[in-house]
């Protein structure tokens, strides 16, 4: 149930409210918007009866919510959300009319390779750097990352190069270490329905990318996201990065009908990762390009100085002059919806 307070609802009104949910057993999730205040309720297993909070000050309306994601739901709030991410001159909007470019390599391998690809992103207009310090791999005996080592190595570039940093995190206890480090938590496609590891996020200070897992519908990628809100982190980035069909002429189905999905049910920015979408270079600039055109609010992209020696997902890296080509495309597309870059 969402519970709307009239526009003059005072602060004490609001509280009265929450303390009332709260005495039933209830979780509150206030979402204050430009108008007015809402209250989301979870943790109800039935329908709740809307005269017992529509008589109390302050409160204009309670109002069933048919979906089972709630707080991601544009029932909740119908305005969309916007994510900072980072802090002064490294602060960054999602969901804004700028589009959020996060750019770099799969993994940290060195500290030259990190320097050289941020400083190569960042000259082309990306403003968030990607760049993973553990990496789950298919196999056991591929490059695994290189830990806390990378992490540092990150902080780094954040300082050096004024990036802010999108890192995935892989399991509960790993969290807080990437935390320290990191100013975007990234949840793995393979992850996507760990659901220990969403409830952590849920309780991060920092904000989540989500990635969609490998076979997921709609509705369980927003279940998981869910996950994550439901404990108190509305910070949430959804991600498009491929599906798993029949096809055999790409890694996975980039499946972009699935933005203005999102966008029509959810208030949660969603970006497209094209990389790993297609696992094929040559794939990537016209799938990233598409997703900007659909109305994706940015892209993941990875880019490498030098694919052929990258430890990882080099076949699906962009070169850096290939990445400034597409950042100059994507600007343009860009302008005609209203969606500005960087490197306006």
């Amino acid at each position: 149930m969402l519970i709307v307070m009239k526009p003059q609802a005072t602060e004490e009104n609001i509280r009265r409210v929450c303390e009332k949910i709260e005495a039933m057993g209830f979780r509150t999730h206030p979402i204050p918007g430009a108008q007015r205040t809402a209250i989301g309720i979870t943790g109800n297993q039935g329908p709740l009866e809307p005269a017992e909070f529509e008589c109390l000050p302050g409160v204009a309306e309670a109002i069933p919510v048919s979906k089972p994601y709630k707080l991601v739901s544009r029932e909740v709030k119908s305005e969309r959300s916007l994510i900072r991410v980072g802090s002064g001159d490294n602060l960054v909007t999602i969901g804004g009319r700028e589009l959020a470019i996060i750019a770099g390599p799969c993994a940290i391998e060195s500290r030259e390779q990190a320097f050289i690809a941020a400083g190569q992103v960042r000259k082309a207009g990306a403003r968030l750097f990607r760049g993973g310090a553990f990496k789950p791999r298919t196999s056991p005996y591929s490059f695994q990352g290189l830990g806390k080592e990378a992490l540092e190595i990150l902080a780094e570039v954040r300082r050096q190069f004024g990036l802010a940093i999108v890192t995935e995190t892989i399991d509960p206890e790993n969290c807080a270490l990437v935390e320290e480090y990191a100013d975007v938590l990234q949840i793995g496609a393979r992850n996507m329905q760990n659901f220990s590891l969403l409830k952590r996020a849920g309780r991060s200070p920092r904000p989540v990318l989500l990635k969609r897992g490998l076979s997921a519908t709609l509705e369980e990628f927003l279940m998981a996201a869910e996950y994550i809100l439901s404990e108190g982190n509305y910070n949430v980035i959804l991600c498009e990065r491929g599906v798993r069909t029949f096809a055999d002429h790409t890694r996975n189905t980039l499946d972009l009908s699935v933005i203005p999905a999102v966008k029509r049910l959810s208030h949660l920015p969603i970006i497209v990762d094209p990389s790993h979408g297609t696992g094929a270079r040559d794939k990537v600039t016209p799938l990233a390009r598409a997703a900007v055109a659909v109305g994706a609010d940015g892209l993941i992209i990875e880019v490498h100085p030098e694919p052929e020696r990258a430890l990882s997902d080099g076949y699906q890296s962009l070169y850096p002059d290939q990445f400034d080509a597409l950042m100059e495309q994507i600007t343009a597309i860009g302008a005609i919806l209203g969606r500005t870059t960087a490197r306006d």
